[in-house]
């Protein structure tokens, strides 16, 4: 189908499948007696976070928020506008942000330092991928599913100008269908 567009598979299905069953053990112990909100920042987490969300044992609600830095480019513009807030309050809340890719951290800083201001009891960021060569804002991750090389990749809800979303497993996509 697409793999002949992918310069590499990162990683398997079945990869991504076992490390969101740990991350998911790991949240779940830490959250325990909490009964977290989970907000995905769309459209990227959307896979990511339904697979997560299905293999916490908490109480817990969702929520989504939508923010983007690259629009249909490959590279972020340092620029982040929030599209779409959040619906439920989270003042006195403990905060869960799910993010499908930690880069630069230029929307995730943004993201983090609004929802600060509206008092939750605490936020903590998990990400399926995290890129800390390409960081420009101080910002980690609590939950980091895999750390990966610069290079631009797709699959599991991360995408290049909304395609390949839906591949099942994280592929380094070929510079020639980008560039």
């Amino acid at each position: 189908m697409m793999e002949q567009d992918m310069q590499e598979i990162l990683f398997t299905r079945e990869e991504v499948t076992a490390r969101i069953r740990d991350l998911a053990a790991q949240i779940t112990r830490d959250y325990q007696g909490k009964s977290p909100a989970v907000i995905g920042i769309l459209r990227g987490s959307f896979i990511f976070m339904a697979d997560l969300v299905r293999e916490l044992n908490l109480p817990l609600t969702l929520d989504f928020m939508s923010a983007s830095s690259y629009g249909s480019g490959t590279v972020s513009s340092g620029l982040v506008d929030i599209k779409l807030d959040t619906s439920e309050p989270i003042t006195g809340r403990d905060v869960l942000l799910v993010e499908d890719i930690l880069d630069t951290g230029n929307t995730l800083s943004k993201l983090v330092a609004e929802l600060k201001k509206r008092n939750p009891a605490s936020i903590k960021l998990c990400v399926l991928l995290d890129k800390p060569d390409r960081r420009t804002q101080p910002i980690q991750a609590d939950y980091v599913g895999f750390q990966i090389p610069d290079a631009f990749v797709v699959g599991c809800g991360l995408d290049f100008d909304q395609r390949y979303r839906q591949l099942p497993y994280i592929g380094v996509l070929k510079p020639e269908i980008y560039e």
